[in-house]
C-alpha cells in the first residue's frame, strides 16, 4: 500500500492544507486510489498528486464537519470537466447520502443530475464490515464533537487506521490493533482540548493497539509552530515506536 499525505492541517491552518490521506491500492503502474476526507482546502493538492480522475475508485468521509468533506463539490465538478467515466463511491456514516447531496447542490446548483459519472453512496455503521473499492474496510466510533467514524482498510494482508477526529475510544483501540501504520489526530500536546485528542493521548493509543507506526496529523498550528521541538521530544521518548509528523506531500509505503 502506498500513502500519501494530501494534507495534515486542522481547519484553520493557513500553511497545511486539511488534513487527507490518499491510499494506492495496487502497483504503482496503472494504480487505483481511495481517498480519505475532503476538507475544502483539499482539491488543488489532490489534482496534483492524482491527476487522472478515473484512478480514485471511493472517497471516505469521516464526519460531517467542513475541513472533513466541504472539498467535495469542488473535487466531483472537475471530475465532471475531466470527463471522468467510471462510478465514484462515497462512503461514511449514516446521512452520509442525504448530506452529501445537499451539499453539492448548495456549492453548485442541478451538479448531481449533471454529472455524467455514477455516485455510488454507501453508508455503514460501527462494527459493520465491508468490501469496497478492492479493499477490505471496517469502522469504529471516536470520541468527537460530532459523530466521527475511524476506519481500518486492508488489502495483501498491509493495514492502515485512519482516525478522523476524535479522542481514542475502546473501540478504535481495538480496530486499530497490530495495523502496519495507524493515522491519528493529535490536536494539542497535552490537556484536554474538547473533542480531540493530545499527543500523549494518541502515543498511549498506539501502544495499546500494538501498532507499528504512528503518524500523527491534525496538530493544532499555534502547537505545530511554537511547539514542535516539545512533540519531537516527546515522540523521541518513546523508542519502542516509530512515530513521525508527516508533511504534505511526503509519502510512506507499507
Amino acid at each position: 500500500m502506498r500513502i500519501k499525505f494530501i494534507g495534515v492541517g486542522e481547519a484553520f491552518d493557513e500553511e497545511l492544507p486539511n488534513t487527507s490521506i490518499l491510499v494506492g491500492t495496487g502497483e504503482s503502474v496503472g494504480e487505483n486510489f481511495i481517498l480519505l476526507d475532503c476538507g475544502f482546502t483539499v482539491p488543488p493538492f489532490f489534482w496534483k498528486n492524482c491527476p487522472d480522475p478515473d484512478r480514485l475508485e471511493a472517497i471516505w468521509i469521516s464526519h460531517f464537519h467542513g475541513d472533513h468533506f466541504f472539498g467535495l463539490p469542488a473535487l466531483l465538478a472537475r471530475f465532471r470537466q475531466a470527463n471522468r467515466k467510471r462510478p465514484l463511491l462515497l462512503i461514511g456514516q449514516q446521512g452520509t447520502t442525504e448530506i452529501v447531496t445537499q451539499t453539492l447542490g448548495l456549492a453548485y446548483p442541478s451538479l448531481v443530475q449533471k454529472i455524467e459519472y455514477e455516485l455510488r453512496f454507501v453508508e455503514v455503521e460501527p462494527g459493520r464490515e465491508l468490501l469496497a473499492a478492492g479493499v477490505f474496510w471496517r469502522f469504529a466510533l471516536n470520541g468527537h464533537s460530532r459523530n466521527d467514524l475511524a476506519v481500518r482498510v486492508e488489502k495483501g494482508g498491509k493495514s492502515v487506521f485512519y482516525s478522523g477526529d476524535g479522542m481514542p475510544t475502546e473501540q478504535t483501540v481495538s480496530l486499530a490493533s497490530g495495523v502496519d501504520l495507524a493515522i491519528h489526530e493529535a490536536f494539542r500536546i497535552d490537556g484536554e482540548p474538547p473533542g480531540h485528542a493530545t499527543v500523549s493521548q494518541a502515543i498511549e493509543f498506539a501502544r495499546r493497539a500494538k501498532v507499528r507506526r504512528l503518524a500523527l496529523i491534525h496538530i493544532d498550528r499555534e502547537e505545530r509552530k511554537l511547539r514542535r521541538d516539545d512533540i519531537l521530544r516527546m515522540v523521541g521518548a518513546v523508542p519502542e515506536l516509530e512515530i513521525f509528523l508527516p508533511e504534505p506531500g511526503e509519502e510512506y509505503r507499507i
